[in-house]
């Protein structure tokens, strides 16, 4: 591996606002911990936590060239609040030099998800969700309570419930991977 975590953090700290720096950092801290409980690489768990939101600072105008050149799923280019995700593994890749395919890959489905996803990619979609440093507990206990109890399925299937029920609220597109994830995961905790 070509980078240190401290030329990562000084990138970071320099190209994100101070809330996403934090949050970048307690993504981190709780993707360790999860690792370490569900039996996933610690330090491949904090480095994608670190860096899992590298691009949401991006300008728009550099997210959107980024985005011409990578593969994206039908409907993503419908909500930009996810477009930071596809967008930082190509980052991740480009910028730090990662070529471990399952940190690329958690970090590109860390917003969306994607069917079957593997255990490593659940732990960095949940920490995202129920890091301390920036979530308040009130949206971050039931994931919590769900993971402590009946493990990352259960976990994720209340994430994406959160997420559908938000999304439908506001109007907003849902991405069909969204929803094909809700659907599997449903099937999985109701067996």
């Amino acid at each position: 591996m070509d980078y240190t975590i401290d030329y990562i953090k000084n990138w970071l700290n320099a190209n994100l606002n101070e809330e996403r720096y934090e949050h970048s950092l307690g993504t981190a801290e709780c993707a360790e911990q999860m690792a370490v409980k569900f039996g996933a690489d610690k330090e491949k768990a904090y480095l994608a936590g670190l860096i899992h939101d590298c691009a949401k600072c991006l300008p728009k105008n550099e997210t959107n060239e980024i985005l011409k050149i990578i593969n994206l799923e039908d409907g993503e280019l419908e909500n930009p609040k996810t477009h930071h995700a596809p967008v930082g593994a190509y980052l991740a890749k480009k910028e730090f030099n990662v070529t471990d395919s399952e940190i690329l890959s958690s970090i590109r489905w860390h917003t969306i998800g994607k069917s079957d996803m593997t255990n490593f990619e659940k732990i960095i979609f949940i920490a995202d969700k129920i890091e301390s440093r920036t979530r308040p507990d009130e949206y971050a206990n039931p994931i919590r309570e769900a993971l402590n109890n009946n493990g990352l399925d259960n976990a994720l299937f209340v994430c994406y419930k959160n997420t559908i029920k938000s999304l439908a609220e506001r109007e907003l597109t849902i991405c069909t991977s969204t929803i094909d994830l809700y659907n599997e995961l449903l099937h999985k905790i109701q067996r």
